[in-house]
């Protein structure tokens, strides 16, 4: 296997205030030969607060293992919750499929499929490229000639709108306590599904306690509406959060933490009295959350029912993503 990590921005591109040093990067495991293969680029939740580990590189190690080239991308979350996001998270993730796209002979993935998979949050900034890939523009002209759009998206457990089903905090982190009208339409997904959008893979659990299963509902109906070629499970168990429910998931063998590096980096600049627009409320919040060096792992009770159930969906969505075209 081949692991790097690549900035998706050169500095002088990268211009979010509360960046505190951190660049977006992807993260890569490729196979060690020259097989050309489909690509799946993994984008974990974390409320837009943080990246989660549990969401990143055991799910990349799951697509690896069924033969594709996978990347994860840390994207620009803020954990102060100070300055909104907006459009930073989406231009990430268009940036890190042109990119990749850009450089496809030395990824071996040439004239194979390029899969988008968000978790939660994360889901949020998957199906924002999907509705509105043509949107964005890249400020590098070489990468602007690149398409964005993804053959294929997974969301799981995905936010999706900002209406009555939102998940709260996210949008709060996304586009501020007080968002426009304009914002709220334009990041409210459901409402902005078009004739090009891509084949979408959507799963959920019945019983999701953060992020109300209407949310895959409401996605799931837009797609339908609009003809575009889904999938579309709702498990009828499980907490928030499964990502992939094997029994690494399950005993918290999640992998690497590299995807906390830039909340450990805007926590540290907190701390050092360089906050941007960070409030004293937050500040407490943070010297309570981020008191030791790093965060304990979630504790996670082994239901051998979800491992059987909501574990299937990975190989759902293999069988989904070899069905869609190029």
């Amino acid at each position: 296997m081949k692991c790097f990590e690549k900035d998706i921005w050169k500095e002088d591109e990268y211009t979010y205030r509360a960046g505190y040093g951190f660049i977006p990067n992807i993260h890569a495991y490729l196979h060690d030969d020259d097989t050309k293969r489909d690509c799946m680029i993994v984008v974990p939740g974390g409320g837009y607060c943080m990246c989660v580990p549990s969401e990143a590189e055991i799910v990349a190690k799951v697509f690896y293992e069924q033969g594709m080239n996978a990347f994860v991308l840390s994207y620009t979350t803020d954990i102060t919750m100070s300055v909104p996001l907006k459009r930073q998270p989406m231009e990430d993730i268009s940036r890190a499929v042109r990119l990749i796209r850009k450089n496809e002979n030395e990824y071996n993935i040439a004239g194979k499929k390029i899969i988008i998979c968000g978790f939660s949050a994360g889901a949020h900034v998957c199906g924002s490229l999907a509705v509105h890939f043509d949107d964005i523009k890249d400020p590098d002209e070489s990468l602007d000639k690149v398409s964005n759009r993804p053959d294929g998206v997974i969301l799981s457990y995905p936010v999706i709108t900002s209406g009555e089903y939102t998940h709260e905090f996210s949008i709060q982190a996304l586009l501020g306590k007080n968002p426009s009208k304009e914002d709220l339409e334009y990041f409210s997904l459901e409402k902005n599904v078009k004739e090009n959008t891509p084949p979408c893979f959507i799963w959920q659990t019945q019983t999701d306690d953060l992020v109300p299963v209407e949310n895959s509902y409401m996605f799931a109906k837009a797609l339908k509406e609009k003809n575009i070629y889904y999938a579309h499970y709702v498990f009828p168990t499980g907490i928030h959060g499964l990502s992939v429910a094997n029994d690494d998931f399950f005993n918290a063998r999640f992998g690497e933490p590299y995807t906390m590096k830039q909340v450990f980096m805007a926590v540290d600049a907190v701390k050092a009295g360089k906050g941007v627009d960070v409030s004293d409320e937050r500040k407490k919040e943070l010297e309570i959350q981020f008191g030791g060096d790093v965060m304990a792992p979630p504790e996670i009770v082994h239901d051998k029912n979800l491992r059987y159930e909501v574990g299937l969906w990975p190989k759902l969505a293999e069988i989904w993503m070899e069905r869609i075209q190029k």
